[in-house]
């Protein structure tokens, strides 16, 4: 899937000139594309115990053409959550497009922020109380039986990535900083996410996280070259 990702992004990236920070200059309908594709790639590894925990539920009760559509609504809604962030992220990226065309010293000012507000996220109760839902498929698949309806796996689906989200936008928001479509940072980001969703020490290994990004989000003030997607870029692509 990761693969995937990166030879879509190469391909855009091919067949344009000209492309900058940010959305790289692509309108909201293929930006969301490849946002999705980036988002499932990263998010596979530490949703997959609930996937397939509800798989199983749901192989349990009903014959498999049930079963697809079942597991495609709850698919899609879990796309559809990141999905509308992923509008939240495009009007982001581009309104710091506009903000680097303006000032520079804002859009690094912009990024120090990126880095701080991601760090201090890190350390909330909030995100503490998402990993420990995400971090618990058992005590996840409880809570979601008890949800009733016709569109009942659409509404787990949607549940469930909304909760991803609010575990990782704030690291996700660290990607308008060092460049949205690149691929290392997307990997280290997809690592970081599958440590804290596992492992038993995922509270204090999320906490080292933050305090890293809040020591990079410092460290930028005077070596503004880490935020590489806050840069501008010539015409051929090179960052100035």
């Amino acid at each position: 899937m990761l693969a995937a990702a990166a030879w879509a992004l190469t391909v855009m990236q091919a067949s344009r000139t000209g492309i900058g920070p940010g959305t790289m200059g692509m309108m909201l309908l293929p930006f969301l594309g490849i946002w999705i594709m980036m988002m499932a790639a990263m998010m596979l590894p530490s949703v997959a115990p609930v996937v397939v925990l509800w798989a199983r539920l749901i192989g349990s009760v009903a014959a498999k053409p049930v079963r697809v559509a079942r597991m495609s609504l709850f698919l899609g809604g879990y796309l559809l959550a990141w999905t509308a962030f992923g509008v939240v992220a495009f009007m982001a990226l581009r309104g710091a497009d506009r903000l680097l065309d303006d000032s520079p010293t804002a859009a690094k000012w912009l990024g120090v922020g990126i880095f701080v507000g991601a760090g201090l996220y890190q350390l909330t109760p909030w995100k503490d109380w998402c990993l420990r839902h995400c971090r618990s498929p058992i005590g996840t698949l409880v809570h979601y039986v008890h949800i009733r309806g016709r569109v009942r796996d659409l509404r787990v689906g949607i549940h469930h990535g909304t909760t991803c989200v609010g575990c990782c936008w704030g690291l996700m928001i660290v990607l308008v900083a060092v460049g949205v479509m690149d691929v290392p940072a997307m990997i280290a980001l997809a690592v970081i996410i599958f440590i804290e969703k596992i492992w038993h020490h995922g509270k204090s290994f999320s906490w080292a996280i933050g305090t890293l990004l809040l020591a990079t989000g410092l460290l930028a003030i005077w070596f503004p070259w880490l935020l590489a997607g806050l840069h501008a870029t010539t015409s051929h692509g090179m960052i100035t």
